[in-house]
Order: C-alpha cells, then structure tokens, then sequence
C-alpha cells in the first residue's frame, strides 16, 4: 500500500523537475552568492557543558495531512515572533504548499522579523532543493532517511556543509537510523543534526516512547533532536534524563489560542537563550 510519504515524495520529483524550468539552478547560485552567511543552527541547539537546558525548535505550519489545519488565523511571522519571546532556541519552517499550506517565501519573512535560524522543513528530494533552501534565506534542511537513498543523503550533506547550513538528518525506522547515525558529523563536526521522527509516517500516530526505544542505537546523544508527540514539560524532563536536550514541537503550540504562550508553559517559563548565531 502507498503511504501518505510516497505520494508526497512522487509529488515533490515533479514539483521539483517545474521548478528548474522556472528558476535555473544558475540563478540560484547566483542568489547565493549575494547573500549573507548562514545564521548557526547548529550553535543555537546543541546545549553544552553540565547544565544543559532543553532547546526547542518550534515549528511555524497552517496544516498537514494528519491534522488537517491545525492554526486558523495563521501568520507566520506573527506566530515566529511569539516563539522568539518565549525562549525558542530556531525556527522550523514548513515550505510545502499542497499539503501543509506553507510557501518558500515565508523563510525570509521569518528570517528578518526575528534573529534565531530558520530551518527549511520539506520533502528534500534533489540537490536543487539544497540551493534553492539557501537562495531563500534558509539556515538549515531537514532531510528524511526514508525518502532518501543513503548516497543521496550524503552528497546533500556534503553540499549543505559547502553552504555552511546545518543539516537536520531524520528517522523513524530503526533500520534507517542504523543505516544513517554513522554519518552525522559527517562532512564536518558541527554541521548535522539526527532527528528521530516520532510520528510514524506510515500511520501518522505520535509516540514520544518512540525516542526511548532508538535511543538505545544511539551514543552520542548531544545531537539528537526528538520530533513530534511533545506536548508538556514533563515530557522535556523525561528527554532529559535520557540526554536529549533538543526538540521539535510545533502542532502542540499551534493548537493554543497563543502559540507564544503555549511555549512558556512548555519550557517553564525560563528565560530566552543566547542565540547570538550569526556568522
């Protein structure tokens, strides 16, 4: 049976193939060139020394297949500031149209309402995509090791590390976090990131348990980043105590009549991070 992800993937191969006739790969290259350096998504997330504090990723997104809309008066950089004074760590972004009702554009947007990094999150299927994230102000990707061949994820590092953009490599299956947690850290330290997905893409359930259980495939859990199914500040200690100290969480906060606020409770009220990245 085809799942919700291979119908997205197949949908994004031809999205993407429009895309290169629109807007030249050249031309991108030449839009990056003009830009800035990348905003350290990296730097932003990872907590280091004995008191490491939970960093969350907190996610602007209208809707998904699972959901349907989850944020009625949707506005992205309303919902990104709000995020910013309560105490997130970065910005996922969902770029996606069809499906999640998002729109490339809105990473500039966010980018220039507020100072944290913004990572694409997309169905990254090409290397095109990698240029087109950056030309658009993108400080980070997300890439999805069960819509990627394993060299294809490489080679995506590689040129994303060539951007200096951080790369946010995320699994569900247990076989496909064996097959990819050997390579974060890889072209360079301080670049990937290893998301495990908690939602399962077959189904689109949530369990938070689900982060337990691959942990035990896992030994340097500093990078780690568990995504989806968060939804209180129990569940942050909980990660914690098993030394994971980053986070995804975005329908959760998105559900609340203040997603700023929803955030605060989340986190327990501490104070915003320094998250001085540029550069």
């Amino acid at each position: 049976m085809t799942s919700i992800l291979d119908k997205i993937i197949a949908r994004k191969r031809v999205e993407v193939e429009k895309a290169k006739v629109t807007t030249s790969i050249d031309l991108l290259k030449e839009r990056v060139a003009e830009s800035s350096r990348p905003r350290n998504f990296f730097a932003a997330v990872v907590s280091e020394g004995p008191r490491r504090q939970t960093r969350v990723i907190a996610e602007v997104k209208h809707r998904s297949p699972s959901a349907g809309t989850i944020s009625n008066d949707f506005d992205p950089v309303r919902i990104a500031r709000s995020y910013h004074e309560a105490g997130a760590a970065a910005i996922s972004c969902l770029t996606d149209e069809r499906d999640f009702g998002g729109h490339l554009g809105y990473i500039a947007r966010i980018r220039n309402a507020v100072p944290l990094p913004v990572l694409r999150k997309d169905f990254i299927v090409d290397q095109y995509q990698v240029w087109e994230s950056r030309a658009a102000g993108a400080d980070a990707i997300l890439l999805i090791a069960e819509a990627l061949e394993e060299g294809r994820i490489l080679d995506m590092m590689i040129l994303a590390r060539e951007l200096n953009m951080t790369t946010l490599v995320e699994a569900h299956d247990p076989e496909r976090l064996l097959t990819i947690r050997q390579h974060i850290g890889f072209p360079h330290a301080g670049y990937s990131l290893l998301g495990i997905n908690n939602r399962n893409l077959q189904t689109m359930e949530t369990d938070i348990a689900h982060t337990f259980r691959m942990l035990e495939f896992i030994e340097d859990r500093k990078v780690v980043v568990s995504e989806s199914g968060i939804t209180s500040a129990g569940d942050l200690a909980r990660l914690r105590q098993r030394g994971v100290n980053i986070v995804l969480v975005g329908e959760h906060l998105l559900r609340q009549p203040d997603p700023g606020q929803a955030l605060r409770e989340l986190i327990g009220g501490r104070p915003r991070p320094d998250t001085s990245t540029d550069g």
